[in-house]
């Protein structure tokens, strides 16, 4: 048999190669403590679980979903959009339910992009942006993303044959991998960018909601005009530790909404109604978990982005997100200093070559990680350096 092109030509998933290196050293007897994979290791609240429960005992809610999602659904989108951010959207034609963010922002691609087009990719950035973008026949155009610019892409640098040629622009604020966060007056010069040229702006907001010292992020969406050009993708995975649920919306432009309708229409049912009607209930229901967790997630951060400087990995507090963006010692590179620490102490971490060339000299520790795992892992660390 020969497998297609585009398949052949993806590179490895980034998480999939770490899972596998664990994997690996458990079973081999050794106890890995791993900062890699940004998956909550706290539970989803149980008034969630409870909503589920009942629903799942609904006969109604057994058979085909409908790709659109219950209309209930969708209005509780949209009144958390208002909630949080003072949005207005319609809920029958500007908000989409997915099956997690990253099924989404996977298949938007598919919606605009046309082999030879061209879509603007952060780097370093989550790998699905360019990963959809090759499997479309697609060409990515890195945005290098410097600690020196707050890991915010300079517009302005952009040739503009490249900006002219166009069709997507990508952005995730609070940021994966670097944990940096962006303001309005960033949102608000995008979205005049995106007008000059004619671009679809694709805001992945999947941490608005993971927050720190008094900050809250802001949404692309709260910018005028902003539903004239693009779309922001949101999910309940980190909002309320739903990771495994698989549950998400797209929110903007209508006619995006719509692109990004049929096409899925074509190769899903959309979200369990079951797993539906939980979503509403931790959109409408209590939202106290989320500072509880979020006091959690900064003690954490706190206590490990002491503990690299101590030990000479230079590392900035993020205010929001629950990833610590480290810089590795000379003259290591990205993934050789993970392979080490992986190999010599166990550690697990996720180099910054994989999220792109931009990416090198840094490596990525997540705070999703139980207590006194985050306290053995600090410890191995230390111990490794000395």
């Amino acid at each position: 048999m020969k497998i297609s092109s585009r398949v052949e030509s993806l590179p490895p998933y980034l998480f999939v190669e770490v899972s596998r290196r664990v994997s690996r050293k458990k079973a081999q007897g050794e106890k890995i403590i791993d900062f890699g994979i940004g998956d909550p290791d706290i539970p989803t609240p149980p008034h969630i679980i409870e909503r589920l429960r009942e629903e799942c005992l609904n006969p109604q809610n057994h058979r085909y979903p409908e790709t659109s999602g219950l209309l209930k659904f969708r209005r509780a989108i949209s009144d958390w959009y208002f909630r949080r951010f003072g949005v207005s959207l319609n809920p029958e034609k500007e908000v989409l339910p997915l099956l997690g963010s990253k099924e989404g922002i996977g298949h938007l691609s598919f919606c605009f992009i046309d082999p030879g087009d061209i879509a603007l990719i952060p780097d370093p950035g989550y790998p699905v942006y360019a990963g959809s973008t090759l499997l479309c026949g697609g060409k990515s155009f890195p945005l290098p993303l410097r600690e020196e610019n707050g890991f915010l892409p300079l517009l302005e640098e952009i040739p503009l044959p490249v900006a002219s040629r166009a069709k997507l622009l990508w952005l995730n604020y609070p940021n994966n991998p670097t944990g940096a966060s962006a303001d309005m007056d960033f949102f608000e010069r995008v979205v005049s960018f995106a007008r000059r040229h004619d671009l679809v702006v694709c805001h992945d907001a999947a941490y608005t909601e993971v927050y720190f010292d008094n900050y809250r992020p802001p949404s692309l969406m709260q910018v005028t005009g902003a539903k004239e050009v693009g779309v922001e993708f949101h999910s309940l995975s980190k909002t309320y530790n739903m990771t495994g649920w698989r549950v998400g919306m797209a929110v903007g432009n209508p006619e995006i909404i719509d692109a990004l309708f049929r096409f899925k229409s074509n190769l899903d049912s959309g979200v369990p109604q079951a797993i539906q009607y939980a979503a509403i209930e931790a959109l409408s229901g209590p939202q106290d978990s989320i500072v509880q967790h979020n006091l959690i997630y900064q003690k954490r951060r706190d206590k490990l982005v002491y503990a690299l400087n101590e030990v000479g990995l230079e590392a900035k507090s993020p205010s929001a997100s629950f990833y610590v963006w480290a810089k590795v010692p000379s003259p290591f590179l990205s993934g050789e200093f993970a392979h080490r620490l992986l190999n010599d102490v166990g550690v697990v971490v996720t180099p910054g070559r994989g999220y792109g060339q931009y990416g090198e000299g840094y490596i990525r520790l997540s705070l999703t990680i139980p207590d006194e795992e985050l306290d053995e892992g600090i410890n191995r660390i230390r111990m490794w350096h000395s």
